[in-house]
């Protein structure tokens, strides 16, 4: 699942800064809000130590088993939430992924070792195909629109921007989606090397 060191060092990086974030995210006022960074926090720091480079951390095979059980649990958590709120179901999707990785490098023969064909092909591009979409989808998203002029009322501009000043770093949505981001793609990156 490991590339050249300097690339598998800069997921590293990536995905725990990421994981960072979705910690302080945690101390959302939304509630709902507070539940998703956990598991978007879980993902990051998992997402983290499994891009280790396997010349600084190679896990024995039981390590990727108890990663398959941790990210399974995390999916059947993320299917009860889904019920309700259906934009879990890309989290869902991650954790899937997850665990596939976790599952082909356990049954890898020398698993971590960093070669290739450890997955299912098919699978695996099915799953590069959907986190490539989701890269492109949000990245869009966080591209910059045109915003109108103001009309008018300049108090009403002022409110407006000290509305969005009194958001704190926990409730920024951009801030948000730029997180997912940066962990579809890590995902795309880790589903390559597979």
């Amino acid at each position: 699942m490991h590339g050249p060191a300097q690339a598998a060092w800069l997921l590293v990086a990536l995905c725990a800064g990421t994981g960072a974030y979705c910690l302080l995210r945690m101390r959302s006022r939304i509630e709902e809000q507070r539940r998703t960074a956990g598991g978007e926090a879980l993902m990051g720091f998992g997402m983290a130590v499994m891009a280790v480079p396997a010349a600084v951390l190679a896990p024995p095979r039981w390590a990727w088993l108890v990663y398959t059980a941790v990210f399974g649990a995390a999916a059947l958590h993320t299917v009860w939430a889904a019920r309700t709120h259906p934009h879990h179901l890309h989290h869902l999707v991650g954790a899937f992924a997850m665990v596939y990785m976790s599952v082909a490098m356990a049954t890898a023969p020398g698993a971590h070792a960093g070669h290739g064909g450890a997955g299912v092909p098919l699978l695996t591009g099915a799953l590069l195909l959907y986190f490539a979409g989701y890269v492109l989808w949000s990245g869009a998203r966080l591209a910059p629109r045109a915003v109108a002029a103001p009309t008018g009322d300049t108090a009403a501009g002022g409110a407006a921007a000290g509305g969005a000043a009194a958001l704190g770093w926990a409730d920024r949505s951009e801030l948000a989606l730029a997180c997912r981001l940066s962990m579809g793609i890590g995902m795309v990156a880790m589903l390559l090397t597979l």
